[in-house]
């Protein structure tokens, strides 16, 4: 809490003291997009074989990338808020003091699921690396965030791309409770409901996971249908487009089918996109339904039953009432608070919500919804 003036002892207790009853009084908070960070890439060869570590520091990441450049825009260095850059040195989102300070503390999150971005393996050509650096990144967050403070629980990163390495990361960590979820990119080789990528799905259910599919990747193809784009903000606009390959590749392939308790969460795209999606994935159902036998519902059935979305970036039409329609339609149940923190766009959740958002709705949102779909007591 800051303050202008230095207190003395009894005022400085009494100031911790209302700061303490106000966050009790606090709607709960489970916040489903939280990114953490290493100070700095010592802070990952720290869990690496030496072998690996070796590795990393003469060749360095080598990814599927169409186009090499920073996935972020340089107005806002590592896409971060100005405020959330240590004292002490260091990337946001890697001082757990000032996590604790700035966001835990601040807003009386009661649990925040970590999903981590940057070197982390997902993509990696070298296989072998890519499995020891996902399992690397695994034991960075639960040693640094999640062990040291209950409050943070940590995502499987998986290296996507080698089924086999995923599934056996996957299963190192999903009896730890530690670990909230299977932590995955929308933008991989191939579409998510390709069957390569069903081993993946079959032990995230077998161990009551949620799949989180959060928005970039380095699956080496081009952002948009045609190419690749000019402009950040077409590449930022086009993280929906991710979203519904994703869902739409879930569905028609099958995976929903075959996974009947799978649950996928999509971070970090909004939801607006969702309905519409539906829409047209059931008309086009109607017509070609001999096409995908294998599916013994309609596509939209399937996203009602399988897919959460979290609500950053908020959606702002001019009329509240529409947003009101669309979550209406997508499912009160199906929508988690996400904030994004430390990026430079984080929705705080006490104004991301528009007025007249029902009070119970306004709960089930920040934190009933999040408990259900994950690992939280």
């Amino acid at each position: 809490m800051m303050l202008d003036t230095p207190l003395g002892p009894e005022l400085e207790g009494e100031a911790d003291r209302r700061l303490k009853r106000e966050v009790q009084s606090r709607l709960k908070i489970i916040d489903g997009d939280v990114h953490p960070a290493p100070r700095s890439i010592d802070d990952i060869k720290a869990f690496l074989p030496q072998r690996w570590r070796e590795h990393l520091e003469i060749y360095g990441s080598r990814r599927k990338l169409g186009m090499s450049y920073e996935p972020y825009p340089k107005s806002a260095p590592r896409a971060c808020r100005r405020d959330a850059w240590p004292d002490e040195g260091g990337n946001p989102g890697s001082d757990l003091d000032l996590i604790r300070s700035q966001y835990l503390d601040a807003y009386g999150i009661e649990y925040g699921i970590l999903g981590p971005l940057g070197l982390t393996g997902h993509s990696e050509l070298n296989q072998e690396f890519s499995a020891a650096l996902t399992a690397a990144v695994n034991d960075w967050q639960k040693e640094l965030f999640a062990k040291p403070e209950p409050r943070l629980k940590a995502g499987i990163v998986v290296p996507t791309e080698n089924t086999q390495a995923a599934v056996a990361e996957i299963e190192r960590c999903a009896d730890d409770p530690a670990y909230a979820q299977v932590f995955m990119l929308t933008r991989t080789s191939e579409p998510l409901g390709n069957r390569r990528y069903w081993p993946i799905y079959a032990a995230a259910e077998r161990h009551g996971l949620p799949v989180g599919l959060h928005v970039f990747g380095s699956g080496g193809h081009a952002y948009t249908g045609t190419g690749w784009p000019s402009y950040y903000v077409e590449e930022g606009a086009g993280h929906a487009t991710s979203c519904q390959t994703s869902v739409t590749s879930l569905v028609i392939e099958g995976a929903f089918e075959r996974f009947p308790r799978l649950k996928v969460v999509m971070v970090e795209g909004g939801f607006g996109w969702l309905p519409a999606l539906s829409w047209r994935l059931d008309k086009l159902f109607e017509r070609m339904r001999n096409e995908v036998p294998h599916l013994k519902k309609k596509p939209s059935e399937y996203i009602r039953q399988h897919v959460w979305v979290t609500t950053q970036p908020m959606e702002e039409p001019q009329d509240r009432k529409h947003l009101f329609d669309v979550m209406e339609w997508i499912g009160w149940d199906r929508l988690l608070f996400a904030s994004d923190y430390p990026h430079w766009d984080f929705d705080d959740p006490f104004r991301a919500f528009p007025a007249g958002l029902p009070q119970e709705r306004h709960r089930q949102i920040l934190a009933a919804n999040g408990r259900a779909v994950y690992r939280l007591a």
